[in-house]
């Protein structure tokens, strides 16, 4: 179908077939030359932008990269569909982890999956290229799908945080190659080595901090201290192994040469470190402090996706007619540090919850912009043929952000909630510490008003300050980082062809 609407709307590009041995993850510093034309130019940056230029579609790109600029209006239906589906399923992470008694193991499930996304990103975007991404993502809702049958049915939450990973397509086997020759070929080829060693590394190293208690005694445990040195072990094995051995590496690490996407992934995993600080146990917060209801908590952890879904419509047409996108940095970083640090003061239980409504507003017009500004970026200094690849490069780092944000949360959450529990709860309610801790059921269970409610919004108001502090004072690295991005000219090259 990809095929035919190309065809039919483009009758004199011809997609050729896509060559997967001189294809895949071959990357240079002149492919992401900033300000580079074509990526082959040996201009200087600026000469490159003094003259309108009109890119056309290679006819000669891989038949993944032809065919999807042929379906582009599917684009937004999918955005939709995975919003909606994704916005239930967070929404009802803390009483799924609280019916298995592991309210505090939040963090865990973001970890898990951002880290199994973060190994992901770069594979799948050079199998998207090599072959039809109609294919793939036919193959992607399967695992989706198949993700939320295991979410529905599962009975401890192991099983939960296994269905909420992404999975690794398939390749189809080459006629020209036996199984065996395939297989070798792409385990090379998508680097599966350095995958499962930074999997293993990440998650290894991270989860000990969220499950992990209070006590120095959890500490000392052997399954921890061996969770932490095999993490280290493994993270330090795979930079040996993308440095020395790997024939094609996991990641384009040519990339971070331009200084326009190192500055836009400073940003992005400064950005989602900030954010996922304290954003595991929001809704659960606005549930306890504030009484809310479940629908109502939905609504606001939801005006990020609904404020800045409008307001980025505005964002990208500014973009268009100032043909410049680094002064959008400028504002939108300091205003996300103005949103996180009144959202400090407005934590107590005694404010309105119209305050934490309002720096939701100042976080959604930020960060919505920031996240526009690091793709637009990226995308703006990598040819028309490595899109997929530029922008899953940003990601990795996007989602290994996501996932150091998780246990920084998780951190503090044990190491806090526990402690002022036990010091605020009434001599009646102490010994219940425990079951309180573990349940957002049994903390909602206590009235509004009453002595171990109130205790319980003033430990939940501590624990939630410290995430705040903790991801302000690391937002405030974006200050620096976003003066590493160039202020390219994004108006003066165009690609024809991309149907809209």
């Amino acid at each position: 179908m990809a095929s035919t609407l190309w065809k039919k709307f483009i009758p004199s590009a011809e997609p050729a077939a896509a060559d997967d041995s001189s294809n895949a993850a071959q990357y240079d510093a002149s492919t992401f030359a900033e300000g580079s034309a074509e990526p082959d130019s040996k201009a200087p940056a600026d000469a490159v932008h003094q003259a309108p230029s009109e890119e056309r579609p290679n006819e000669a790109a891989q038949d993944g990269v032809t065919q999807a600029e042929a379906i582009t209006l599917t684009m937004w239906c999918l955005y939709f569909v995975n919003a909606f589906q994704s916005q239930i399923t967070s929404n009802l992470s803390a009483y799924i982890t609280s019916d298995f008694e592991s309210h505090s193991l939040i963090p865990v499930i973001d970890i898990v999956s951002s880290v199994m996304g973060a190994a992901t990103y770069m594979p799948v975007a050079k199998i998207l290229n090599l072959w039809d991404r109609s294919i793939g993502f036919a193959l992607m809702t399967v695992f989706a799908v198949l993700g939320l049958i295991l979410s529905a049915t599962c009975n401890g939450i192991g099983t939960y945080c296994a269905a909420q990973k992404n999975g690794l397509l398939r390749e189809r086997e080459r006629v020209d190659r036996t199984l065996v020759q395939s297989i070798i070929h792409y385990a090379i080829e998508f680097d599966l080595l350095g995958v499962v060693l930074l999997t293993a590394g990440l998650v290894l190293f991270l989860l000990p901090f969220t499950i992990a208690g209070s006590t120095d005694s959890d500490w000392k445990t052997a399954s921890i201290i061996v969770m932490l040195v095999v993490g280290i072990v493994c993270l330090l094995a795979f930079a040996a192994v993308e440095h020395w051995v790997a024939p094609v590496p996991f990641l384009p690490w040519e990339m971070l040469a331009t200084r326009t996407v190192l500055g836009a992934c400073l940003v992005d995993a400064t950005y989602q470190i900030a954010y996922y600080c304290w954003d595991d146990y929001y809704t659960s917060y606005l549930q306890v402090v504030y009484g809310v209801s479940i629908e109502t908590a939905g609504y606001i952890s939801s005006i990020f996706d609904v404020v800045s879904g409008v307001w980025l419509l505005g964002v990208g047409l500014s973009i268009k007619m100032t043909g410049r996108f680094r002064w959008l940095l400028l504002w939108s970083v300091p205003l996300y540090l103005l949103g996180e640090g009144l959202m400090i003061y407005f934590r107590q239980p005694h404010w309105s919850v119209g305050y934490n409504i309002m720096c939701q507003v100042f976080l959604a017009l930020s960060g919505g912009t920031m996240i526009i500004v690091q793709q637009v970026a990226v995308l703006a200094v990598a040819d028309h043929n490595n899109a997929a690849s530029a922008l899953a490069f940003l990601n990795v780092f996007g989602n290994m952000g996501s996932a150091v944000g998780s246990s920084i949360s998780g951190a503090i959450w044990t190491h806090t909630l526990p402690a002022a529990l036990q010091r605020l709860l009434p001599e009646s309610a102490k010994a219940d510490w425990e079951t309180i801790y573990d349940s957002l059921d049994v903390q909602l269970s206590y009235a509004r008003g009453t002595p171990v409610r109130h205790a319980i919004n003033l430990a939940y108001a501590e624990a939630q300050s410290k995430m705040l502090i903790a991801g302000t004072a690391i937002m405030a690295l974006s200050l620096g980082w976003m003066f590493l991005i160039k202020d390219l000219k994004v108006t003066k090259t165009q690609t024809k062809g991309v149907l809209f």
